[in-house]
C-alpha cells in the first residue's frame, strides 16, 4: 500500500529543463493544469501528497523522481546524470531524512530514479546516459545492505529504464518491443506495447489503480484487461519535456 507522495510544483521556467523530445515548446500554464490533475488523481487514490514549492535555479526539479530513490527502508539521495540537474537532490534531503534513513550516491557515480524498476523488492537498475556502471554499482550494494535485490540492466533506447518498461502488477510488465526479450524480464507476463504507443510504457501503478497517459487506445484496451481502475490523465507538456507519470512523484 503506497501512502504518501512528493511533489514538486514546475517553476515558470521548467521549459529550459534538460529535453530532446523536439515536440516544441510547452506551455506553462498548461503544464500547471496537468500537474494538478496529476496531484488530484494521487488524493483520489488516498495518498498524503505533499507540494514543494518550485526550485527556479533547477528547471527539472519538478521531476522528482530522478534525484531520489525511497524504498521501504532507506532513502537515497542519488547523484543525477545531467550536470545541470545535481543539486537537486540536496534541496529534498530534508524531507527524505523526515521518512527514511538517508544514504548517498557519491561522485563520480550518477544515479536517476526514472532508471530504478521496482517489482516487490527486486530492485531493476538501468546502465544509461544518466546512470552509470559506478553509480549502479554503489546503489546495488546500498540496496544489498537494506535487505532488497538489485539487478542492472542495460537501457538500449529512450532516456530511462522506465521510459520503456514499468511494473503494472500482478507480476506483469507493460513493456516496449525492444526490451521485451530481455533475459531479466523473461520470469514476468509482458504486456507489449506497439511501436507508436510506445510512451504509454511510463504508466504508473498506485494502490491497485493504473495511471496512464492519454491518447494511447490500443495500451489502453491493454490494460483494461488487466481489471483495474484506470485513469487517464493528459502528459503533453511534460512529454515534450522527456518526461512522464512515474517522474513527477516519489511514492512510498
Amino acid at each position: 500500500m503506497i501512502n504518501h507522495a512528493i511533489t514538486r510544483l514546475p517553476g515558470e521556467n521548467f521549459a529550459d529543463g534538460v529535453t530532446t523530445a523536439n515536440l516544441g515548446r510547452p506551455s506553462y500554464s498548461l503544464i500547471l493544469q496537468q500537474h494538478h490533475a496529476y496531484r488530484q488523481a494521487l488524493l483520489s487514490l488516498g495518498l498524503d501528497v505533499i507540494v514543494l514549492p518550485a526550485e527556479p535555479a533547477y528547471p527539472d526539479a519538478y521531476f522528482v523522481e530522478d534525484p531520489a530513490i525511497i524504498t521501504p527502508k532507506i532513502a537515497v539521495s542519488t547523484c543525477p546524470g545531467a550536470s545541470s540537474r545535481q543539486g537537486e537532490e540536496i534541496t529534498l534531503e530534508p524531507f527524505l531524512e523526515y521518512y527514511r534513513p538517508l544514504v548517498h550516491i557519491h561522485p563520480p557515480g550518477t544515479v536517476d530514479g526514472g532508471d530504478v524498476l521496482v517489482v516487490e523488492n527486486h530492485y531493476f537498475i538501468g546502465l544509461s546516459e544518466r546512470t552509470n556502471n559506478e553509480g549502479a554499482a554503489q546503489l546495488a550494494t546500498l540496496l544489498a545492505e537494506a535487505g532488497h535485490t538489485p539487478e542492472t540492466v542495460p537501457v538500449a533506447a529512450g532516456l530511462h529504464l522506465k521510459s520503456g518498461v514499468n511494473y503494472v502488477g500482478n507480476d506483469t510488465l507493460l513493456i516496449t518491443k525492444n526490451l521485451a526479450d530481455y533475459p531479466a524480464f523473461a520470469k514476468y507476463k509482458r504486456i507489449i506495447l506497439d511501436v507508436d504507443e510506445e510512451y504509454a510504457a511510463n504508466t504508473l501503478w498506485v494502490n491497485d489503480t493504473l495511471l496512464t497517459p492519454k491518447g494511447f487506445p490500443k495500451t489502453h484496451a491493454s490494460l483494461a484487461h488487466l481489471g483495474m481502475r484506470l485513469i487517464e490523465l493528459d502528459v503533453s507538456e511534460v512529454q515534450k519535456m522527456d518526461g512522464g507519470l512515474t517522474c513527477m512523484s516519489l511514492r512510498f
